[in-house]
């Protein structure tokens, strides 16, 4: 009996049992599906974040209050929060490789001009921001170089914002209210859209003395570096650490992170959360193989008769184990085959009527998924074909 007799063979054998086969290929389909959609999901989210982070570069660093042990939001995650100031960013530009300083503060205010208003997020930044945040001014100019300590009533505004208080009318030289305070505008950023949950064409930029007035406070949220390049992580980091420690009379009571730290945190995270979904998306390929080895073991109980007939004309074992195993594999194929389809489509389809959820199905996935597809066929179909092969060819003439 040639491989092509037995193909011949498995391919009838299947279109006899049509309601039976339909119902084990649906099974696999629905488990490959499941993997490749969720995949895909898990996958996009884990390259937007990546991709969000890679705008920075990776010779940016964040400094936070409040010293970490674990890696986390510094006040959050254990730590006790400490102070950071604007004195302690400027004393940051004299350590070697550093090349700009943006020392933050970040908070949530309503802002109103000509009887419309809006609550927005307010960054509190310096005149470096732009640089720092790879951020640009379309109109106007970004906020004025000088000494940070000093606030001044100035405001630079996103696209969005503008276009809510003023509409298409020119927005140079207005005077908006942030939080009670009267603020000229002075300058227009270019669009960026969302980064990080932040909407940055949503909000509004002043100078960082101005926003610890305008929300009381006397420290900062954050401060940002930016040095020359990723090869001096290290010795820049060690640099900062030491400034800030002597400032702080020896205590590290303040959280470093750098940009390449973050990305590999978040990087780490998100493809522990995909193999974790992937996981049990599995199962559901895991349901199908048993269902396929449910209908196998059937088949072969119903078809003793046949199994004794071709062993008559000259069939071996391996024969029938071969026909048996081959019948197993198609099923499984095909479904897989059927499965990946649908599951590409439906995170295309998922893509276009949510815009916002990034979907990317690697392509090792794909194979792994038609891989895995046709291993569970064959697993699945190795107790049934083994029960075949050892049918007494005598006594398996004689069932019906």
């Amino acid at each position: 009996m040639s491989l092509a007799d037995q193909l011949s063979f498995c391919i009838a054998s299947l279109r006899e049992h049509r309601l039976r086969t339909g119902l084990s290929i649906l099974g696999i389909a629905i488990g490959v599906c499941a993997v490749i959609l969720l995949t895909s999901i898990g996958e996009g989210a884990r390259t937007f974040v990546v991709q969000e982070f890679q705008q920075f570069g990776t010779n940016v660093l964040q400094i936070s209050p409040g010293k970490t042990e674990t890696v986390g939001i510094p006040g959050v995650m254990g730590g006790t929060t400490h102070k950071l100031t604007i004195e302690d960013a400027m004393a940051l530009r004299r350590v070697h490789g550093v090349d700009g300083v943006v020392p933050a503060v970040v908070g949530q205010a309503r802002v109103t001009a000509d009887g419309h208003g809006r609550s927005v997020y307010i960054f509190g930044v310096t005149s470096e921001a732009p640089d720092l945040w790879r951020v640009g001014v379309i109109q106007g100019s970004f906020l004025p170089a000088g000494d940070p300590t000093r606030s001044s009533p100035v405001a630079v505004l996103g696209p969005g914002l503008k276009r809510e208080l003023f509409g298409h009318r020119n927005a140079i030289g207005s005077w908006v209210r942030i939080s009670g305070w009267r603020l000229r505008v002075i300058g227009v950023m270019e669009p960026k859209g969302r980064i990080l949950g932040f909407d940055m064409d949503d909000c509004a930029y002043v100078p960082v003395a101005t926003a610890m007035g305008m929300f009381n406070v006397d420290e900062l949220n954050e401060i940002d570096v930016t040095f020359a390049h990723e090869s001096m992580t290290v010795s820049v980091v060690e640099g900062i650490r030491d400034v800030l420690r002597e400032r702080h009379a020896g205590n590290e009571d303040f959280t470093i992170l750098t940009q390449a730290a973050m990305l590999s945190v978040f990087d780490d995270v998100l493809r522990i959360v995909t193999s974790g979904v992937v996981a049990i998306a599995a199962i559901s390929l895991l349901v199908g193989a048993v269902g396929i080895l449910t209908v196998m073991w059937i088949s072969v109980g119903e078809r003793t008769h046949e199994v004794g007939l071709m062993r008559a004309l000259g069939a071996t074992v391996t024969h029938v184990r071969r026909l048996f195993l081959l019948e197993a594999v198609a099923l499984a194929s095909v479904g897989g085959t059927i499965g990946l389809l649908l599951g590409l489509g439906l995170a295309q389809l998922l893509g276009l009527l949510v815009p916002g959820l990034p979907v990317s199905t690697p392509l090792p996935f794909i194979a792994l998924a038609l891989l895995a597809s046709s291993v569970t066929g064959l697993l699945s179909g190795v107790a049934p074909a083994r029960r075949a092969a050892l049918l007494d060819p005598i006594e398996a003439l004689r069932g019906e």
